[in-house]
């Protein structure tokens, strides 16, 4: 039945589920008081990173590779290409998206009056940008070869995603309710914050489908868009949470990276 479905309408089914788990990290708000220990913080966070980083490479970058070869073209130049705007475009939107990352103080991006709460949402929604493209065209690659080992894969992508997800929701919702929202307003907002998942994988979808032969560049721009990520944010604050070097952050990002590596190789 999944393989009748069209490439939108699978790549709406991955990042819905996507930002479902997002939703359901949110909703922590409602049982946990007070704040999440640091050192579970920093594991949750390295944890993202490994997903992210091995989704990067199997998910992404050799599938684009793959698909150029058999596209004619030399493997490496859309990889390549793909993976340097991925990260351009991050960066671009990391100096322009006014955002502010939970526990920081100053805020990032252009200078403005929007509320410290609407920047923290914004922090987590840059995220959510690559992570959605990555689900949305693992699924529109699968429906447009029509492959079930890659309907698996993109599945075992969604799974990893979701995963990662559900730390993210809670670590949204969860500084809203300390900066003085409800907690029903925080859990919407934190649920909100992955929304930009179903809107950017169908953006991916739809380019990439229209012009078939620019879809290993937008595995790889999905690719370069999380790896800049992983960089920038993630493995330096997975390290920082409590000021001194984290184990829990190291463990969390090579239990990531192990999960999301035997979900790829043993599913796709």
């Amino acid at each position: 039945m999944l393989q009748t479905l069209s490439p939108l309408e699978l790549a709406l089914l991955g990042t819905g589920f996507t930002f479902f788990m997002t939703a359901v990290g949110a909703a922590t708000v409602f049982f946990i008081r007070g704040t999440i220990n640091p050192k579970t913080q920093q594991a949750f966070l390295g944890f993202a990173a490994g997903v992210m980083i091995a989704a990067s490479v199997w998910s992404l970058l050799i599938p684009a590779i793959d698909m150029a070869e058999d596209q004619g073209m030399q493997g490496w130049l859309p990889a390549a290409g793909g993976f340097v705007l991925g990260g351009a475009f991050l960066f671009v939107l990391d100096k322009l998206l006014p955002h502010l990352h939970p526990g920081s103080k100053q805020p990032e991006g252009l200078s403005s009056s929007l509320r410290r709460t609407t920047m923290l949402v914004f922090a987590v929604t840059l995220h959510n940008i690559p992570e959605g493209m990555a689900v949305g065209l693992a699924f529109g690659l699968a429906a447009v070869e029509q492959s079930p080992a890659g309907l698996a894969a993109a599945f075992s992508l969604a799974i990893g995603m979701g995963l990662q997800n559900f730390p993210e929701g809670a670590a949204i919702s969860l500084p809203l309710h300390r900066e003085g929202c409800s907690k029903g307003k925080s859990f919407v907002y934190g649920a909100l914050s992955g929304f930009t998942e179903p809107i950017a994988g169908v953006i991916g979808v739809l380019l990439a489908v229209t012009i078939r032969g620019i879809m290993p560049w937008m595995l790889a721009f999905a690719a370069g868009a999380m790896i800049y990520v992983v960089v920038e944010e993630l493995i330096p604050e997975s390290q920082s949470q409590t000021g001194q070097h984290s184990h829990q952050g190291t463990i969390g990002a090579m239990t990531g990276f192990l999960i999301m590596m035997i979900l790829d190789v043993a599913l796709g």
